[in-house]
């Protein structure tokens, strides 16, 4: 983990993902519900899923991360912080839309 703290760790494809002895090696947890419709989608529109884990302040490491790979979007999700927390801790969705160098589409929690 430290060994990629600084730039992220290397494309990891989506099947390596799930394994056990490679999660332990970046020292994660993925949520096996989310890998599940990942991986869903990646089998329906036949596409490669390829991730990346970083470490840090995500507001900064989701924007030097599009020029890095480089992206041509984005799309992260929103946990609906009410306005006093969003206040207080700020908001990654929105740092990151104002900030990020392509285009990014934020998709909204449904509790």
């Amino acid at each position: 983990m430290q060994l990629w703290e600084a730039t992220g760790s290397p494309l990891i494809p989506l099947l390596e993902f799930s394994e056990p002895h490679i999660m332990k090696k970046y020292g994660v947890n993925p949520d096996p519900e989310t890998l599940d419709i990942v991986a869903t989608a990646s089998r329906q529109k036949e596409i490669t899923v390829l991730m990346k884990i970083y470490w840090g302040d995500a507001r900064e490491k989701l924007c030097e991360s599009i020029d890095n790979i480089p992206l041509d979007c984005l799309i992260i999700g929103n946990r609906g912080l009410g306005k006093l927390k969003r206040v207080i801790m700020g908001s990654v969705s929105n740092y990151v839309v104002s900030n990020a160098t392509c285009p990014v589409t934020v998709v909204k929690s449904h509790d």
